[in-house]
């Protein structure tokens, strides 16, 4: 499984780092938390927003092309 940053999904998706963290905590994006507190996202995860298989409040990424 691969795992990205925050940082790095909210450049993919298009979205600030402050929405990533959102998404994760209103459990819309699925994450693992490092015991340092820091959260990585499987990217199977982005690519599922990518497709369009997500939430509506998630909409706006797919809405930018991404």
């Amino acid at each position: 499984m691969r795992l990205v940053s925050v940082g790095t999904t909210a450049k993919i998706l298009g979205v600030s780092r402050p929405t990533i963290i959102n998404w994760i905590k209103s459990k819309k994006l699925s994450a693992i938390r490092l015991p340092s507190g820091h959260y990585r996202i499987p990217l199977s995860e982005i690519e599922k927003i990518l497709r369009g298989d997500n939430n509506e409040d998630t909409e706006t990424a797919t809405e930018r092309g991404f």
